[in-house]
Formats: C-alpha cells, sequence, structure tokens
C-alpha cells in the first residue's frame, strides 16, 4: 500500500513538473530572483532581420594547399527592442524555432511582441548588445536575457550562427573562423541600419557607440577576439583548425590583425569562453584586451574547464577591469540556457542523448540562474553603456554570497554590520561569488 501511495506522488509530480515546462517561459522570474533579475517598465518588441556578408571565405568548401574559396554568408539575427504598443496590442508572443533535437518543432513564449513599433530613445538611440550562441545552438538560447534587456531600455541582437545551430551543425572548423567575423559584420550592419535615412526600422533608434558583445561558449570564444586577444600560432595549424592557416588572419603574430578592440563596444560578457585549454590564447593575447568584461562560469565546468578555463582568463586579461561570477558547483550550462523547453524531456534515438541535458545544470535550476545572469547582466552593462553608476554598489560585495551577513531590525531597516549582497534576499547569494580585478592586477 506505502508502495502504492509513494508511486502514485511520483507520477503527480512529474506530471506536474512537465505541465509547467510545456509552457517553455523565458520570462519566468522567481521569487527568489535578485532585485535587477525583474523585467523593466518598457513594452518589448521583437523583429527577425537577415544580413549577407559579401565574398567571405568559405571553410567548409577550401582544400588545403588550393585556393581559398568565397561565398555570401547570411545571418539570420533576433532584434529585440524597447516598443510602443498600438491600441489593442498586449504584451506576449510566440518564438517558433526547434530544441537541441532539430526533428523536434518548439513554441517558446515570452513577452516581446512582434512588429510592434520601436520606441524612440530620447537625446539619441539605445545602447546596443550583440549576443552569440554556443556550438550549436541558435539565436533563441539566450532569449531570455535578449527580452529583458530590452524592456529595460537596451536593443538587442541575437545571431544564429550558420554551420553552428541546432538544424545545420557542421565541421568545427567553420565556427573556429566565422565567430569574430560574424559578430563584427553584425555590429556593422546594425550600425548602418541604424542610420537616419536607411529605410531600416531601426533608424535613430540605436546608439552604436555604446555596444557590448555577449558571448556563450564559443560564442564567448569570438567575443574575445573581437575585443582584441589574438590567435596563438600554435592554434592556427592545430588539429580541426581551418584550411591553410585562415585563423592566422586574427593571430596575435599578425601586423594586419588589430591590436586594440573596437571602439563602439564598451563592455562585454563572457559566459564559459571557450578556448585557453586548447590553446586558442596565451598571455600576450589576453593582455591585448582593455575592455571591461564580465566573466561568468560554473566551478565544475568540463567542457571550457574554470581553474584552467574561465578563472585563468579571468586572471590573465591583466589590463582590463574585470569581474568573475561564479556559480559553485554548476556546470558549462548555467546560467545561459533557457529553461530545457518540454519537446527536450523525451530521449532522442537520433542524437543518442536526453536533449534536456543540453540546457540544464546538474546543480543549478535554471530559471533561478538564468535570473542571477539577469541581474548582473543589468548591472553591468548599465553601469558601461548608460552611466548609471550609482548601479556600482550592485557589484561592491564580498566575494563570496554565504561570507555576507544579513542583519535587520524588526522593520527591515539594516543594522551596521550588514555586508550581505546587495538587491539579493536573505540566504539568497549562497553558492555564488563574485570577484573584481582591477587592470594592472
Amino acid at each position: 500500500m506505502a508502495r502504492r501511495v509513494w508511486v502514485a506522488i511520483v507520477v503527480v509530480l512529474a506530471a506536474a513538473g512537465q505541465a509547467f515546462a510545456q509552457q517553455n517561459r523565458i520570462d519566468a522570474i522567481t521569487p527568489m530572483a535578485p532585485e535587477h533579475a525583474a523585467y523593466g517598465s518598457m513594452p518589448i518588441g521583437v523583429r527577425t532581420i537577415t544580413a549577407t556578408d559579401r565574398d567571405r571565405a568559405d571553410v567548409l568548401n577550401t582544400k588545403e594547399g588550393g585556393s581559398v574559396t568565397r561565398y555570401d554568408r547570411t545571418l539570420t539575427i533576433e532584434v529585440w527592442y524597447p516598443a510602443v504598443l498600438a491600441a489593442g496590442q498586449s504584451a506576449g508572443g510566440v518564438y517558433r524555432t526547434t530544441s537541441r533535437d532539430p526533428s523536434r518543432a518548439v513554441a517558446l513564449y515570452g513577452k516581446a511582441v512582434r512588429d510592434a513599433a520601436p520606441a524612440i530613445a530620447a537625446g539619441g538611440g539605445y545602447p546596443l548588445i550583440i549576443i552569440s550562441h554556443g556550438y550549436p545552438g541558435n539565436r533563441y538560447l539566450l532569449s531570455h536575457l535578449g527580452e529583458n534587456l530590452a524592456s529595460k531600455g537596451f536593443v538587442v541582437a541575437s545571431i544564429d550562427h550558420p554551420d553552428s545551430t541546432y538544424d545545420d551543425q557542421k565541421a568545427f572548423a567553420s565556427t573556429l573562423y566565422n565567430r569574430p567575423y560574424d559578430q563584427l559584420f553584425v555590429l556593422n550592419e546594425l550600425d548602418r541600419l541604424s542610420r537616419a535615412g536607411s529605410g531600416s526600422f531601426l533608424g535613430g533608434v540605436i546608439d552604436v557607440s555604446r555596444t557590448a558583445i555577449i558571448g556563450y561558449s564559443m560564442g564567448g570564444y569570438g567575443l574575445l577576439n573581437v575585443l582584441g586577444s589574438g590567435f596563438t600560432d600554435a592554434s592556427v595549424t592545430s588539429p580541426g583548425a581551418p584550411p591553410d592557416k585562415l585563423l592566422v588572419e586574427r593571430a596575435a603574430s599578425n601586423p594586419a590583425y588589430p591590436k586594440q578592440a573596437d571602439r563602439r563596444i564598451k563592455a562585454a560578457i563572457a559566459i564559459a569562453p571557450w578556448g585557453l585549454p586548447g590553446g586558442a590564447w596565451d598571455a600576450d593575447g589576453l593582455n591585448a584586451i582593455t575592455t571591461p568584461i564580465l566573466f561568468v562560469a560554473g566551478s565544475a565546468d568540463d567542457v571550457v574547464g574554470y581553474d584552467k578555463g574561465t578563472r585563468a582568463m579571468f586572471l590573465g586579461t591583466t589590463h582590463a577591469d574585470r569581474y568573475l561570477l561564479t556559480f559553485l558547483h554548476g556546470s558549462h550550462n548555467v546560467g545561459a540556457p533557457i529553461p530545457a523547453p518540454a519537446e527536450a524531456y523525451p530521449y532522442s534515438e537520433a542524437l543518442r542523448l536526453f536533449p534536456f541535458m543540453h540546457y540544464a545544470d546538474g546543480v543549478w535550476d535554471t530559471v533561478r540562474s538564468n535570473n542571477i545572469l539577469q541581474h548582473f547582466a543589468t548591472v553591468f552593462l548599465s553601469i558601461h553603456l548608460k552611466g548609471e553608476t550609482d548601479l556600482q554598489t550592485f557589484l561592491d560585495l564580498v566575494p563570496r554570497g554565504s561570507d555576507g551577513v544579513y542583519s535587520v531590525e524588526r522593520d527591515g531597516r539594516q543594522k551596521p554590520d550588514y555586508t550581505y549582497w546587495k538587491g539579493f534576499k536573505q540566504r539568497t547569494a549562497a553558492g555564488l561569488t563574485l570577484e573584481r580585478l582591477l587592470p594592472g592586477k
């Protein structure tokens, strides 16, 4: 009898979990979320655009020792922006895409309204944020962050990287070569579209002189190269590298490679960036970065590494003002991917794995870690792209969240010995660390 009751409870709980997952929400904010995880006050519009970079090197069709084949590379970009809703319009919409198993169609639900009219920023355009996904991924993998930041007065452009998405994943060499070029091309294309008279809905909406890039995994790899960290000579000829030493175009030893960041890029967030243990960079390459950067990592990341991966990058970018947000015991997925959609729960015979694992972390709840990333991304980017320096107090924290003292009077007023992480509710900073190093450290 007891066994029968226990089985019934398990079935009910599993059904409840599946019912929640079937909502496929990207906009969940839990009661545990820190202060700046909440959506902002601005309605959100979203549009899908395409842009073609003419005459890009075609890595997959170039043969070693032959001439470089070239092609036109078309990118699909999801753009979220502050909007003005028309009479009768209400917040909310659907994104139709695929899961990690591309045979499974997915509908994701959020707050953005498709094709809503853009709001015009007073005194100039909104800062631009470019999001670059992992390998594989797609432009919706960090859509929770895209919507959230747009509601706070940013324009956010998330890229589908060809040869690196769920439904067109190809040889890794293409991703190694194309990531920095894709990010820079999108920046240049949105710069063009932002100009008055461009004919685009983005005309006059974006101020690209205040741009940030958010890169996850291979997106973080591309981001570091865009910021000025040239590839090592060893990586140019490493196994699996693009043919004919194509990576030398953006290698540190190449005099033609720019040694400083694009002046339009004022900040960056590198989430579990790939490449250091594999030899993509050395100390000199990392030292070339001067752009303020927030590194985000799980301390148990077994894909890019922690002590020899993201943390080593944080320590090695000695000429930048940088932070490292660590989710203790978190893995490669912590913070970045959206919650696993319901379609990712069943086992995939095609992939020989549960697609769910592509999104989830073994320790951290995805919605909670998403909310923590939203909070710190909002604060960091608002400081560096909007000049909201009053938010610095949300980053000036005791390094280990569990060391903060939560000490308040009965009426909620903080006592003199209060040192808990600002913006975090009692007991919710446990499991987190935030470190800062200034240039020269």
